[in-house]
């Protein structure tokens, strides 16, 4: 029993050290007390045996302006044992020499925050940057970071562009046009770049270059990723963060402003190490070409008010072709195509005779790819015949568009003709009818005549009990006085 409670305790123990053996453990190392203005001051921040995740911004410093960010790793195999270190370091550079104040600070790192109590800082004249005679030299600091001289870096010339494109400069009212924000490297390209806070971005983007007067359909692209396209005779990787279709409701110009995109452009050493900071974070600012589209309207019409603008095709479903008259059957009339499928509005019925329809049921389906925007819009109507006689459903339906490519009004019409057999239900479905209101009464009321006249006697009575008691007031306020 006793050996079984101090196995125990040891297992507990030792599962408490390496919960402190492998606890997140961050060093914050400021830079020297005192700098020249030609010189840099730093801070650092280190992160024992775990990978820094996530970070935030390092605080401003009042006289100097940060400079860029450059991360660095080691790993140090001491009798037997592995450690690793991860390291941020945040450059400062001088704008002026005097005493300045890094008060107090703290820093979230891999979402745990770590406080510095700050220093103060004197910045003197530039320094020489010759060394002083009698240094020793040391083959083994570079390895083991002894040396503080700051890396040289350099910035690459980039391959890389940042674009607002549209597939069309010209278009109808009701015709729509496609916005493709895209951040593109070439194959060729040779500098480091990061994507810097793009939903942000992209919110302020859009702010300014959607159209007030426009229906959009967005895309709703989550992920940024990579698509190799070719412009030019070259290859480029795309990186596609924003796509919609924008269908304008009225004619005039569409001005799409050019807008700004930011990256982390990385600057790289000059002269690389195995362990040591190999880059420098910096930002380097893009910016689009802006562009006009111009809405045109459409041509004169009747419905030019009313039509949808698009490609469409009819695509018509029945369930029989022959029917008895009175039974009914049901017709789908479906509008496929290129367009704005919502807009599109329910098949005109035209007048005619012996044929019945109720409200139909109403399915839509968007598909939205391709730089475009298709889908189908279907109305199923469930019908009756009441006479026998073959009937092209053309006469009852059709349905008025305009078509953006041929720039002609177009019409679809149903090709189905129905054989209808049996007796004629003409009467039968009048009969059927509700007429409601006045009519459901006709079979519970009376059909005597009524006398009219007490509505006459009634109204004298009414006024003569007036005129008595107007006299009446009027003799008591003689009395009165």
């Amino acid at each position: 029993m006793i050996k079984t409670i101090i196995r125990l305790l040891f297992v507990c123990a030792a599962l408490i050290l390496a919960g402190n053996a492998y606890g997140q453990e961050v060093q914050i190392e400021l830079g020297p007390d005192e700098i020249g203005l030609n010189e840099t001051f730093t801070i650092k921040v280190t992160l024992s045996d775990d990978k820094i995740k996530s970070y935030d911004q390092f605080p401003e410093i009042p006289g100097f302006q940060k400079q860029g960010i450059s991360q660095s790793s080691s790993m140090n195999i001491i009798n037997g044992r592995m450690s690793s270190s991860n390291s941020i370091i945040q450059y400062y550079k001088p704008s002026r020499k005097g005493q300045f104040t890094l008060g107090n600070f703290s820093i979230l790192i891999n979402g745990e925050s770590y406080a510095s109590a700050g220093k103060r800082i004197t910045v003197t004249d530039a320094v020489s940057s010759q060394a002083s005679g009698g240094d020793v030299f040391d083959p083994f600091a570079d390895f083991f970071g002894r040396n503080a001289e700051e890396p040289e870096y350099i910035e690459l010339e980039d391959d890389a562009f940042f674009s607002v494109s549209v597939d069309k400069d010209e278009v109808f009212a009701g015709e729509g046009f496609t916005v493709n924000i895209a951040f593109y490297m070439s194959e060729q390209n040779q500098a480091p770049f990061q994507f810097y806070e793009p939903g942000r971005q992209l919110d302020a983007i859009l702010k300014r270059i959607k159209p007030g007067n426009a229906w959009e359909e967005n895309f709703n692209i989550t992920n940024i990723e990579p698509q190799v396209v070719d412009l030019n005779g070259k290859r480029w990787q795309k990186f596609k963060v924003y796509e919609a279709t924008f269908f304008p409701f009225s004619e005039g110009k569409i001005e799409i402003p050019r807008v700004p995109w930011e990256m982390i452009k990385y600057r790289v050493a000059k002269n690389p190490t195995f362990f040591g900071a190999n880059r420098q974070e910096d930002f380097k600012t893009f910016y689009s070409s802006a562009k006009t589209i111009t809405v045109k309207p459409l041509p004169p019409h009747p419905l030019k008010n009313e039509v949808s603008v698009g490609v469409y095709q009819l695509r018509e479903n029945i369930s029989t072709l022959e029917v008895e008259t009175g039974k009914g059957f049901n017709y789908n009339f479906g509008i496929n195509g290129v367009g704005n499928i919502n807009s599109i509005a329910e098949p005109k019925r035209l007048p005619g005779p012996n044929l019945n329809t109720y409200d139909p049921n109403v399915r839509q389906q968007i598909n939205r790819g391709y730089g475009r925007v298709s889908g189908i819009k279907e109305y199923n109507y469930f019908v009756t015949l009441n006479e026998a006689g073959e009937y092209n459903l053309k006469d009852y339906f059709n349905w008025i568009y305009f078509d953006p490519v041929r720039a002609v009004y177009d019409t679809l019409r149903p090709e189905a003709k129905i054989i209808v057999s049996g007796e004629s239900k003409v009467n039968q479905a009048l009969s059927a009818q509700r007429l409601g209101g006045l009519y459901d009464r006709i079979s519970t009321e009376n059909n005597q005549f009524s006398n009219e006249k007490y509505k006459y006697y009634f109204t004298t009575a009414i006024n003569l009990l007036l005129l008595g008691a107007v006299i009446l007031l009027s003799v008591l306020i003689i009395r009165k006085k």
